[in-house]
C-alpha cells in the first residue's frame, strides 16, 4: 500500500501533469533539460564554449574579437602626433586600417610607423595578432575535425509479435558510405515512479536487447527488445506509459572507420511515437542483376499487422 500523501503532494502531481511529454532528449539528439542554479559563465571554459557553440555564433564571436582588437590598437596609434607616416592626422579610419594591415602581416608599405612609440605598439600588435591567428586556426581545425555521427533513426518505434512474443523494434541506419566499427546500442526506459514512502523519482532502467553489438554497422540495423515477464514494459500500454511520462532513450556509440575516432548519436521515443501492432516495411529489394539494394525511402514506413494484440496489459 502506498501511504497517504501530504496535502502538498497532489499539487506537485498536478504541476507535473501539466509538464508531461517534455522529453529529455530531442529528436536531433540534444538534451532538452534547462539548468538552473548553476553559475558557470562561458568565459570560465572558453575553449569548450568556442568548440560547442553553433557555427554562426562562432564566426560572430571571432569577428567581434577581431574588430575590437583593431579598434583598440587604432586608438593607441592615435595617441600623439605623426605616429603613422602617410596617414591623415587624427584619422581613425587610417589608424584602423593600418592596424588591420599590421595584425594580418600584410604590410603594403603605404603607411608605416615612424616613431618609437608607434613601433612599440606595432611590436605588441604583431605578437597579439600572431597569438590570435594561432588560436583561431586551432579552434577552426578542432571544430572541423571533431568526429560526428550521421546516424538515422526511424521516426516511430513499433511493438509487434516476433517469434510469438511481443517485441519492441526501431530502426537505425548509417547515413555515410563508410562503416561504424564496434557499434553498440543501449536502450533506456525513463519513467516516473512513486516510492512506498511517497517520494517522486525519475528512474532510468536499461532494457536488454536481442543484439546490442555489431562489429560492422554499414547499412541498417533493426534493434529489438523482447517484452517478456521480466521486461519493464510488461503489462504496459500507451496510456500507462503516458501516465508515467515515459521516454525511451537510445544511445549508439562506435568507431568511425575513416577517422578511427569514437562517435556517438542519441534519439528518443515518447509513448505517442510507439505504434502497437505495426511492423516496418522491408528495406531490401533485389536488383535485376541479382544484387541486393536497400531503399531508404521505405525507412520510416510502417504498416498494421493482423495479429493478436501485443498489448501485454490485460
Amino acid at each position: 500500500m502506498i501511504p497517504s500523501q501530504t496535502p502538498k503532494q497532489p499539487q506537485k502531481q498536478a504541476h507535473r501533469k501539466k509538464l508531461r511529454h517534455s522529453r529529455i532528449v530531442r529528436p536531433d539528439g540534444r538534451f532538452n533539460v534547462t539548468r538552473v542554479g548553476l553559475f558557470n559563465p562561458p568565459w570560465r571554459d572558453i575553449y569548450h564554449t568556442m568548440l560547442t557553440m553553433p557555427w554562426p555564433m562562432f564566426f560572430l564571436t571571432v569577428s567581434v574579437f577581431y574588430l575590437t582588437a583593431n579598434v583598440l590598437f587604432a586608438c593607441a596609434y592615435l595617441i600623439g602626433d605623426d605616429n603613422i607616416a602617410n596617414a591623415t592626422a587624427h584619422s581613425f579610419a587610417d589608424a584602423f586600417f593600418f592596424s588591420v594591415q599590421t595584425m594580418a602581416s600584410i604590410g603594403y608599405g603605404a603607411m608605416y610607423p615612424q616613431t618609437v612609440y608607434a613601433n612599440l605598439v606595432v611590436t605588441i600588435e604583431a605578437l597579439a595578432g600572431l597569438m590570435m591567428l594561432a588560436a583561431a586556426t586551432g579552434l577552426m581545425f578542432a571544430r572541423f575535425s571533431k568526429p560526428t555521427a550521421r546516424v538515422l533513426f526511424s521516426q516511430m518505434a513499433v511493438i509487434t509479435l516476433y517469434d510469438g512474443t511481443p517485441t519492441l523494434m526501431f530502426r537505425t541506419a548509417n547515413q555515410r558510405r563508410n562503416r561504424i566499427l564496434e557499434a553498440n546500442v543501449q536502450l533506456t526506459l525513463v519513467h516516473n515512479t512513486l516510492t512506498q514512502e511517497g517520494h517522486f523519482m525519475r528512474r532510468f532502467t536499461d532494457l536488454p536487447l536481442v543484439r546490442s553489438h555489431s562489429p560492422i554497422f554499414a547499412l541498417s540495423w533493426t534493434v529489438m527488445h523482447v517484452i517478456d515477464e521480466h521486461s519493464p514494459l510488461a503489462n504496459q500500454d500507451m496510456d500507462s506509459l503516458d501516465d508515467q511520462d515515459a521516454e525511451l532513450i537510445v544511445t549508439l556509440t562506435g568507431i568511425d572507420e575513416t577517422l578511427s575516432q569514437t562517435i556517438h548519436s542519441r534519439h528518443s521515443y515518447t509513448p505517442d511515437e510507439i505504434a502497437w501492432d505495426h511492423h516496418f516495411v522491408d528495406l531490401f529489394t533485389q536488383m535485376p542483376n541479382g544484387n541486393l539494394a536497400i531503399d531508404y525511402a521505405q525507412f520510416h514506413k510502417i504498416y498494421r499487422v493482423d495479429t493478436p494484440s501485443t498489448n501485454a496489459k490485460k
